[in-house]
Formats: structure tokens, sequence, C-alpha cells
């Protein structure tokens, strides 16, 4: 098995999603043997500071407005239980098991960066609960995505202090007893190591880097639905001609455009480019465009996160220089605003391939529409059988939500802790909508995928079995037919949308064009 070390500098996208994913054969995480000096250097200073009794925001004052109140030399270990008792204060459902380890490796890769202060044994600890499969229960709300995720965090690290619940071999135990069963031993903390464990933007970032991934995965998979549905349409191809596009050369609207002409080769079931018929409707003539735009946005978010992956984000920050001279500062990089802008370009960019694809469906569904090439509703026999009507209804619900899921949190900003924290980015805000967005998405891409193959059958009827879908879009329909069969008549079809959602979500749809 994989080993991921850690070191502060060089965590990737797949390597978060291959430990958030792949409890319980994901890699094993260590910590590298470069970080383990600059974690013991950096927490050996802590304890010079002490005892120097030099005045450090966090490691002898209190917290956010409290910053001014010093505290005793015999009551620091007690402040860093504190934190972490008095801000785990989140409700609401708690994360996924995916989303919860992705926490847990980012916040531990921070801390391996060794300008945190905390000591290698506290980090190892966060590391053994991880390859341990001991995963606490974090709740989803609370975090303001300011002074880093306190809320949460604080959930995230109770159980190493003896405390807190945690999800463990499946179920819902307390802290203490899953580290009985697990055989690791709980911690007093020392000084800055509650703040070093709650302080930072770990929710965040987690979030979006998962939320990126599936939005680059969901990219393509509208590329193929949108195919597809031109396919059934008798649409044309013309318009992702690449000198078109090399007239307005935004470079991801050319790859989207290359992407689609490969999808749509040899297809036997585009429009004659002698039709009179000379062009399509938006939804079909405008792919390029639309999808290349929202690659741009996922391309923004993943250039975000690829800096805050390896990013250090708590508050104050330990610097030694070759001197062994200690400096302390206190600054903002806990501070979500970068996250949370880009995580609100993406949701709103995102919805945007649902609004799209369910404009798509509405097309298949509307025999006027689409010019009688399809039956109404994609049925035989309407009126008697409603076929796919509902089917647009559902995809229209979800991309209504979406607009209204697309306002952006980071505009938004409410003073807290006595307004010493006067500005907040509402990143975990943005997170958390940025992930219901692309859970919608994902629905409405479902559909149109169900609705665009319903399409291609009639359109066979009408061209003849023996043509040929393009190299790209086949493959799709063949993963959809060799689960779901045409629909004749009115059926239960839920179980078919899921299966589906499920092939969306799991990236086959886009496999199977491998």
């Amino acid at each position: 098995m994989e080993t991921i070390y850690l070191d502060g500098t060089s965590l990737t996208f797949d390597q978060v999603y291959a430990v958030a994913y792949g409890d319980p054969n994901s890699p094993r995480v260590e910590i590298s043997d470069a970080a383990k000096k600059l974690v013991t250097r950096a927490a050996d200073a802590v304890q010079t500071l002490l005892s120097r009794g030099v005045i450090a925001y966090g490691i002898t004052t209190g917290f956010g407005a409290f910053k001014d109140k010093i505290i005793p030399p015999d009551h620091v270990e007690q402040l860093q239980r504190n934190i972490l008792v008095s801000h785990a204060v989140g409700v609401g459902d708690p994360f996924d098991i995916p989303t919860t380890r992705a926490i847990m490796l980012i916040r531990a890769n921070t801390l391996s960066r060794g300008h945190s202060g905390i000591r290698l044994s506290t980090l190892q600890l966060l590391i053994e609960m991880l390859n341990a499969g001991v995963h606490p229960i974090i709740p989803e709300k609370g975090s303001l995505g300011a002074s880093g995720d306190l809320a949460p965090l604080a959930h995230m690290a109770l159980p190493m202090i003896g405390e807190g619940v945690v999800m463990y071999q499946g179920e819902r135990i307390s802290g203490a007893e899953s580290f009985k069963r697990a055989g690791l031993s709980s911690i007093k903390l020392a000084a800055k190591e509650g703040l070093a464990l709650t302080n930072g933007t770990s929710v965040m970032t987690a979030l979006g880097v998962l939320q990126t991934l599936r939005a680059e995965r969901y990219s393509q998979t509208a590329d193929i639905a949108g195919c597809l549905s031109l396919e059934a349409l008798n649409g044309t191809d013309l318009a992702f001609d690449e000198r078109i596009h090399n007239l307005r050369p935004y470079p991801r609207q050319k790859e989207c455009a290359a992407y689609l002409r490969n999808l749509l080769k040899d297809s036997e079931f585009t429009r004659e480019h002698t039709s009179l018929n000379v062009q399509d409707a938006y939804t079909l003539r405008c792919i390029p465009q639309v999808h290349g735009a929202v690659r741009d946005a996922i391309a923004y978010s993943r250039w975000v996160f690829e800096i805050e992956l390896n990013a250090v984000t708590d508050n104050p920050l330990i610097f030694i220089d070759d001197k062994d001279e200690i400096t302390v500062l206190s600054g903002g990089n806990f501070h979500g605003e970068p996250l949370a802008i880009a995580m609100d370009y993406l949701a709103f960019s995102v919805a945007e391939l649902g609004n799209i694809s369910e404009r798509r469906i509405m097309r298949l569904t509307d025999e006027c529409s689409n010019t009688h090439a399809l039956p109404a509703f994609l049925t035989n026999n309407g009126g008697l059988n409603s076929g796919f009507m509902i089917l647009q209804y559902t995809a229209a619900a979800l991309a209504t939500e979406n607009k209204v899921l697309s306002h952006p949190a980071s505009v938004d900003t409410i003073p807290t802790s006595a307004n010493v924290e006067d500005h907040v980015s509402m990143g975990a805000t943005a997170a958390l909508k940025l992930r219901d967005v692309v859970d919608n998405v994902e629905r409405i891409l479902s559909i149109e995928l169900m609705s665009a193959a319903q399409g291609v059958d009639f359109r066979r009827q009408a061209i003849g079995a023996e043509k040929q879908l393009g190299a790209g879009t086949r493959g799709a329909y063949a993963l959809i037919r060799e689960h779901i069969p045409f629909i004749e008549s009115d059926t239960v079809m839920y179980e078919y949308m899921e299966k589906i959602r499920q092939f969306v979500a799991s990236g086959e749809v886009i496999q199977c064009m491998k």
C-alpha cells in the first residue's frame, strides 16, 4: 500500500482524494523525516518562549477579544484544553467520512510545515487517528471562515483529549472508547497546541478540493451529455469547427470544442452539412462557449486550492532564523477570503452547467422545440403515457434551487468576538453551498443522459438501427443501455435515474470514453 509522507509543501489533489475515499484501503499517512525536525524545532521554540516569559498571542494570552488577557504559566495547558471544549459548538449534520478524512489530512499537512509550534507526538496522534479510521463527528455548520474553521476543527480535535464522539468501524461511539479499541492514548495539550489544531482553513480547503474534483468530472460529463443530446436532436457539429474558436481564443473554450469534436467523430446521427437548417439553438451551438467558461472557473478553483493545500494557515506563526532567533508573528493566513471567492465563483459556474443541461432536456422533451425530430416527452402513445415529462420538472426544480444557492456568501460578513474579528469570509458557507450545487448538477446531468439515450433510440427508428453514434458518445450510450432499458411505456423511473447518477458520480461515464 502506498504511503503518503506529509511535509507541508507537496500534498496533491490526487492524494487528498485517495485518502478521503480509500478507507479502509487508503494510503497510509506518515510525516516526512525533514518535517519531523521542523515540527520539533518549532515546539521547542514555544517552550523557550514560555521559559523566557515572552508574551505571545494564544500561548500566554487568551483568544480573540481576550488577546490582552495574560495567562499565568501554570494555566497554559488548561488554556489549550479550554479552546477545544469551548469552541466545539458546531451544529447540523456531520460531515461524511470522506470529507472528515480530507479535513484531518489537510490539517496534519499544514501542521507538518513546522511553523505552528505543535509537538511531534501530538501531530502523530492526529495522523494515527486517520490511519486507524477513527473519524471524529464534525458538525457541518458553525464556521465563519475567518479565524479559520474554529468550531469544526475543535470537534475534530476533541477525541485527542479524550472527549467528543467518533465513527469507528461503522459505529458511533465516544472518542475515549474509540481510542481504547484502536489502541491509541489521549493526551494533554501543551502550549499553542489547541490553537494550532483549530486555527486554520482545513475544512474549507477539504470541501473545496473535493468539490473541485467533482466539478472537473462533471464538466466532462456535461460535454458528453450535450453531444448525446445533439445527436438525439439531429444537431450539427459545425459550430465546433476549430476555425471558429481560433477567432475567440479562450484556451478552455478551444479545449472544449476539440473535446466535442472528438466525441462526435464519425457520428452518423449529426445533421448533414448541406442541410437547409444551418444552425442549432444556443444550448447546442454554444456548448464550447458556456462549458468552456465553466472550465475556466474550475481551473481557477484548482489553482487556489493547490496553493491552500500546502499553506500554513494558523496564527500566530513561529519563525526561527539561521541564528536560532525566534520570532512570533500574528497575521491573518486563517482568513478564508481567497477560498470563499473561488468557491462562490465555482458554484455559480457549475450551476450554469445545470442551467444549460436543463434547457437541453426541455428541448429533448418538447416536440415543437425539436422540430418534431422526437415525439412529445420521448414516449409512444403520449397522453396515456407521460413519458419523460416530469423528469424535466425535476431538472427544472434543481436548476432553480441552484440559482438561489448561487448567491455569493463571500460578499457577506458579520463581526464577531466583540468586533475584534470584524470581517469574516463566510467561506464555510460558500463551501456547503457549492457542494449542494454540485449535487444538483450531478442529478441534472443524469437526467439529461437518460433523456438523450431515449431520444437516440427514437432517432434509430427513423434513420436505421445500423447507424453509429460518435466515437465518444457511443460508449456513454452503451453504458446506459447496459443497465437501463428503452422506456416503452410509463414505469417507475427514479431507480433508473439513481443508477445513472451513480455512473456520473463515480466517473464511469467519462471512463467509458477511454
